[in-house]
């Protein structure tokens, strides 16, 4: 495949600046009136509006998707009208379902626990989330250094966009299968933990 590097560089370069001011909302700013689906739906497309336009045709929020959270029981139960509660765990899911399949999500935010918790941990994951967008802004810079004009100082830096596809893709793979395997100790001990490795 061929890629105009200026046409890459642009694209970085404007995706870092809009994931240097991108914030989920704070709990208190999150709507809490009982919208209705649809009200909802866009609502949440405002709030993870990180998607580029090009992907957005294949909407992740939607109506159907959502009914689909409900059956599976990953948030409180809904009486046609969504709250603040209902909204920080659809925040949660549709930010973790590009990674993770739906049945790890009842370990990051379980259902059956009090609004506090509920804010608690959409808090922590909000927090969390700004945190883990900086870093991987940065990851991106030095990867690509060479597209952008800067000092590679990476050893995975390159100015191939095929190679950057590539390694992008593997750290992907290799970043779910770490949340999956410590998601699935929840609750065991080293007696009952599978193998270790000793350092030594």
């Amino acid at each position: 495949m061929a890629y105009d590097k200026e046409l890459i560089a642009g694209k970085l370069r404007r995706w870092e600046k809009y994931l240097s001011k991108f914030r989920l909302p704070e709990w208190e700013s999150i709507s809490d009136i009982g919208l209705y689906m649809e009200q909802t739906v866009v609502l949440l497309r405002q709030y993870i509006d990180y998607l580029p336009p090009e992907l957005k045709d294949g909407q992740v929020i939607t109506a159907t998707a959502i009914n689909n959270y409900i059956r599976l029981k990953l948030l409180p139960p809904v009486k046609k009208r969504y709250y603040r509660v209902h909204i920080a765990y659809l925040i949660i899911i549709c930010t973790l379902k590009q990674n993770l399949s739906l049945s790890m999500l009842p370990k990051i935010i379980p259902t059956g626990i009090s609004e506090e918790e509920v804010r608690k941990v959409y808090t922590a994951f909000a927090r969390r989330h700004a945190m883990a967008t900086g870093y991987f802004a940065g990851q991106v810079q030095s990867m690509a250094a060479p597209i952008l004009g800067r000092k590679a100082e990476c050893s995975l830096a390159t100015e191939d966009t095929n190679e950057i596809i590539a390694t992008s893709a593997i750290l992907s793979c290799f970043s779910r299968l770490l949340a999956e395997k410590l998601i699935l100790l929840d609750g065991r001990t080293l007696a009952d933990g599978d193998s270790i490795e000793i350092e030594e």
